[in-house]
């Protein structure tokens, strides 16, 4: 049996919440986190442009592309989303990020993917990069 992995990341930043949103929930901007992954945008939300139902297409370099569909939508609060079609080399995949206001414009974002490898090894090897990956990503993010 393939064991769940989880990436886990709590990030603060010097930014009112609504930026920090702002900013990661948009797809395109996803790009400056998943490097050298290149994200582009399938289609819109529902209510919103970020919104539930809202897509985009994950393209990693030497590895099929898949897409990932917001499920969840709270403005300034969660987004929840998981892997909709495409090839991947993981399953059961679930993003969830959730937003907490600290007061003083900071923002505190709990970031946790959770998913499982298709095959043996390959869990702990993506788990390793996205934890690396995303972290180096989100000190870069500027509001």
């Amino acid at each position: 049996m393939l064991k769940t992995q989880q990436v886990k990341i709590i990030q603060e930043f010097n930014a009112p919440i609504d930026k920090v949103f702002a900013v990661l929930s948009e797809h395109e901007n996803l790009n400056k986190i998943f490097a050298p992954a290149k994200i582009t945008r399938i289609n819109n939300g529902k209510d919103a442009r970020n919104g539930v139902g809202s897509a985009r297409k994950l393209s990693i370099p030497l590895a099929p592309s898949f897409v990932e569909t917001n499920l969840v939508y709270q403005e300034n609060e969660l987004i929840e989303y998981a892997i909709t079609s495409g090839i991947s080399p993981i399953k059961a995949h679930r993003g969830v990020m959730k937003f907490t206001d600290l007061g003083g414009d900071r923002t505190r974002l709990d970031y946790t993917i959770s998913f499982k490898g298709r095959v043996p090894l390959i869990g702990p090897i993506i788990k390793a990069a996205l934890q690396n990956g995303i972290n180096r990503g989100l000190k870069k993010l500027k509001f």
